[in-house]
């Protein structure tokens, strides 16, 4: 359960109910959820507080909300007005997060307090008050909490980078006619391991072995069909299956799962680690051979390296032979026979015939419809509604500098929250900016419409209605939250709701800004 109430009666006053959030990763049993609840029941007994309510989020990830289940609930009874305390008790500030931004931490706070509820910090020496001082702690303390993250990333690759230029295994199964085999710290091998299984002890560590050697026959045939019978892939997978052989985990072939085994320097005893990464929660990416960390001859080979060069070698020359003129003739004679192309049908080509994929179109013409372009074959249609879309973000980042700069010339601050695009005004007041895009509907009456809802809990929501030509902007709703709905449309015919606060420019914007409702809170 990652929330759970305790019944305690509704006549307590609410400011004394409080609710607690534990959060623990791995890297510190100090900060057990029972360590962390222990000291917060001293906490709220010694401030006449009564926890009516647990969030838990166990062995998570403090970076982002994403897989914290625990809090993501606690912010939603916030938002929702299901919370029936006015304070959240939290251990410290790195357990309500290590946010890469601090300014998203801050965010989730933002939410509570504007929703009347406090969050107190209860291992911490300053008191969270809203003050100058304990917000400039609290911001280092933020600070801090994000850059251990880093810091230990930093020291966790760096410690695999060594063990693997010691000609240890990290991570990843075995591979057909290979075994992982489990050795301690001065190299005597102890069991092998099994799919799934990991070592128990710091001390010991993982080395490749050959394997069975029925296993490392059937890889030996693999590369024989590819190098010296001319099969391709597809025709070698399809061979094995046909064959009833399966893979090394118990699946049938596929051509990806043959071009791992021809390209895979662990066939010939390499040690190749990082040839792709992603740290810290951020996206997938694949990095160049000269950031690869080696360690040739770490194992035993159990395929020749002249058989593995020639099929590298094979493997390198069909590459290079894709070139953008063959890629276009394959797309001419798809056209051909189907009479139109998409990116769906593309990939359904190719998992059947030796073509490009969408992805690889998309890399040699930066862009499909690039490709398209080049054998003379337009979608209007698809184009014009792209165009419009890019064109959209680009004045979207150009209000959103206006309206910046406006409160920043007013002498507000101003944060930036990336997870729901939301402008943060001196930590209480909040704006979203959304574009209103022109269309003509099928009965050709002429309307702008917006899909997405304007959120009740933004303060004012700044609505852009662009022209009819959607190149910029033509004037501007300053939609505040008692309004909020789902969608938008305004016709062109008749009377919106949103009238009322149709603007031709943001002049307007900038005598809110020098107004006292957005002034931060006066300290004495």
């Amino acid at each position: 359960m990652n929330a759970t109430s305790k019944k305690v009666p509704k006549s307590d006053p609410l400011k004394f109910r409080a609710a607690e959030y534990v959060r623990m990763s791995t890297e510190h049993q100090q900060y057990s959820t029972l360590n962390q609840a222990a000291a917060i029941a001293r906490y709220a007994e010694e401030h006449g507080l009564t926890v009516v309510q647990t969030y838990t989020d166990a062995g998570r990830s403090g970076l982002t909300i994403d897989g914290r289940p625990g809090l993501q609930q606690l912010i939603k009874d916030v938002q929702t007005g299901a919370a029936d305390f006015k304070t959240i008790l939290v251990y410290d500030v790195s357990r309500w997060g290590r946010f890469q931004d601090a300014d998203e931490s801050a965010y989730y706070e933002y939410l509570c307090r504007k929703s009347g509820i406090e969050i107190t910090y209860c291992a911490e020496q300053f008191k969270n008050d809203g003050s100058i001082t304990s917000t400039i702690v609290k911001s280092i303390k933020r600070a801090m909490a994000g850059e251990f993250s880093r810091e230990l990333s930093v020291k966790v690759f760096n410690g695999q980078c060594r063990l693997i230029e010691t000609g240890y295994r990290q991570g990843g199964h075995a591979g057909l006619g290979l075994r992982r085999v489990l050795v301690n710290k001065d190299g005597i091998a102890k069991a092998t391991l099994a799919f799934g299984e990991q070592k128990s002890l710091q001390t010991d560590h993982v080395i490749l072995v050959a394997g069975p050697k029925e296993e490392i026959r059937i890889v030996h045939k693999i590369y024989h069909w590819f190098v010296k019978d001319g099969l391709s892939k597809i025709k070698i997978a399809a061979r094995l299956n046909k064959q009833g052989i399966k893979s090394d985990l118990g699946r049938t072939w596929t051509s990806s799962a043959i071009h791992t085994l021809l390209t895979n320097e662990k066939y010939i005893g390499n040690n190749v680690y990082n040839k792709s990464s992603k740290k810290l929660k951020s996206i997938h990416v694949s990095n160049t051979p000269e950031t690869w960390i080696r360690k040739d001859a770490a194992f035993e080979a159990i395929v020749p390296i002249e058989l593995f060069n020639a099929a590298k070698k094979i493997i390198d020359e069909r590459s290079a032979t894709l070139k953008n003129a063959t890629m276009l003739d394959h797309l001419r004679s798809i056209y051909k026979e189907y009479g139109y192309l998409s990116q769906k049908l593309l990939k359904k080509i190719s998992k059947t015939h030796r073509t490009p994929t969408p992805t690889t179109y998309h890399k040699h013409f930066n862009g499909l419809l690039n490709a398209y372009r080049e054998i003379g074959y337009k979608r209007d249609a698809r184009e014009k509604a792209e165009n419009t879309r890019l064109q959209s973000i680009a004045i979207y980042d150009e209000v959103e500098k206006q309206v910046s700069q406006i409160f920043v010339n007013a002498g507000a601050t101003v944060i930036k929250i990336p997870i729901d695009q939301t402008l943060l005004i001196n930590n209480e007041f909040s704006i979203r900016i959304r574009i209103l895009r022109f269309s003509v509907r099928s009965n050709r009456e002429s309307v702008w419409y917006m899909h997405d809802r304007i959120i009740r809990h933004t303060d004012l929501t700044i609505v852009v209605r662009l022209d009819k030509a959607n190149q910029g902007p033509m004037d501007y709703y300053l939609v505040p939250k008692s309004e909020a709905s789902f969608g938008l449309t305004i016709h062109e015919s008749r009377a919106s709701t949103v009238d009322q606060f149709r603007y031709p420019n943001l002049d307007y914007l900038v005598q809110m800004a020098g107004q006292a409702t957005i002034h931060g809170p006066q300290h004495a």
